[in-house]
């Protein structure tokens, strides 16, 4: 577990257009306040990977409380680990921290982040629902608080960093566990809540790649395939990419369609938390359980039990404590004024652990412990 982290201890702060090569420019934190925050630092590049653009550090004066909120993508036990992480992290680090879970999508996500706003929070950790539409929003966020990316990124928004995992790696991680348990090959279907995240997009594209053996690709600048035309690669063909909006009886009814349509269907890959599991249930209720093949993506309970038990081949963990963790410790020292918190290339890659049917119980043992942490 990564628990790393300084205590800033005064609003100097280094920071500037060198984050990315550790090479900066000294700023002195100002009087005044701008939407509730403290003292802000004068005007800086920030810490994107498109195109610079300039947002000010907010900072919190010195023996004053800070605010900080995480906010989701969605409903989901993946998101209730990485509140865990939250938890853990605002009681280590003594300060406030509210997660937000939007339940209906982008427009619940916007208006739970203007209300956070509206009461002054001292730094937002965001998971983009459709970031390439965001990016206006969060940049109006960035002027009155410190804003940075999580899960899914938003790198032409001007959030100070991202944390998470290397989605489209992570996709070719998961081509790479179909390949194990379907090594002649077959029919491939992907299930997936929603395909405008920058992170479902990666996810599926490294899959894909993976599968049909494609160079790599840069992550932030994919070749995106269409998601109904099938792909064929020499050995695997992916039929089509299904969504369901978060919605879980569209997610099962989804994973039924698919049997239907391809008797002959191979393996089923779920991108999100829950789809593994409504696919669970799809299969069982088609009695081809073990028949077709599944790999999954986080570390949801009944993904996990159904390694265990042999009808899940495995999936792909993001660590998503560590999401809820690092963004607070981050923010906290942004809001101190410590720009040192900020990763090297404005991403803090956080590790995929692979769990299969040998390191399951090991996994889920050490995934108690951390939810007990934020309990």
């Amino acid at each position: 577990m990564l628990r790393s982290f300084e205590r800033a201890s005064s609003r100097t702060v280094i920071f500037g257009a060198a984050i990315m090569s550790a090479v900066g420019m000294t700023l002195t934190g100002c009087g005044g306040s701008d939407g509730g925050t403290g003292g802000d630092t004068d005007t800086a590049p920030a810490a994107t990977d498109g195109a610079e653009s300039s947002v000010k550090l907010h900072t919190v004066p010195e023996g004053e409380s800070i605010d900080l909120a995480y906010v989701t993508n969605g409903i989901d036990p993946f998101w209730t680990i990485a509140a865990a992480g939250v938890k853990a992290a605002a009681n280590d680090l003594e300060v406030n921290a509210e997660v937000l879970m939007p339940p209906k999508g982008v427009v619940d996500q916007k208006r739970m982040m203007e209300n956070a706003l509206a009461r002054g929070i001292d730094g937002m950790a965001i998971s983009p629902i459709d970031a390439a539409n965001q990016v206006a929003f969060i940049n109006q966020a960035a002027k009155v608080t410190n804003v940075i990316t999580q899960d899914s990124d938003a790198p032409d928004a001007n959030r100070l960093c991202f944390i998470g995992m290397d989605n489209y790696k992570a996709g070719r991680e998961a081509g790479k566990l179909i390949k194990e348990v379907i090594p002649d090959g077959g029919k491939v279907m992907i299930f997936v809540g929603r395909l405008e995240q920058l992170n479902a997009q990666q996810r599926r594209q490294g899959v894909i790649d993976e599968l049909i053996d494609a160079p790599m690709q840069d992550g932030n600048n994919l070749n995106v395939s269409p998601p109904s035309t099938p792909i064929k690669g020499d050995k695997y063909e992916i039929i089509s990419t299904l969504t369901d909006n978060f919605d879980y009886a569209k997610a099962k009814s989804n994973a039924e369609d698919a049997m239907s349509a391809n008797p002959d269907l191979a393996c089923m890959v779920g991108l999100f938390a829950y789809n593994i599991p409504n696919c669970l249930q799809a299969v069982e209720g088609a009695g081809k359980l073990n028949q077709i093949k599944m790999v999954s993506f986080d570390e949801a309970d009944d993904t996990l039990a159904a390694i265990a038990a042999g009808t899940v081949h495995g999936t792909v963990s993001q660590q998503p404590f560590e999401y809820g963790y690092q963004s607070i410790r981050i923010l906290k020292g942004l809001a101190q004024g410590d720009a040192s918190v900020l990763p090297e290339g404005g991403t803090l890659e956080v590790p995929v652990v692979l769990v299969r049917k040998e390191n399951v119980e090991e996994f889920t043992a050490k995934l108690a412990e951390l939810k007990a942490l934020g309990a």
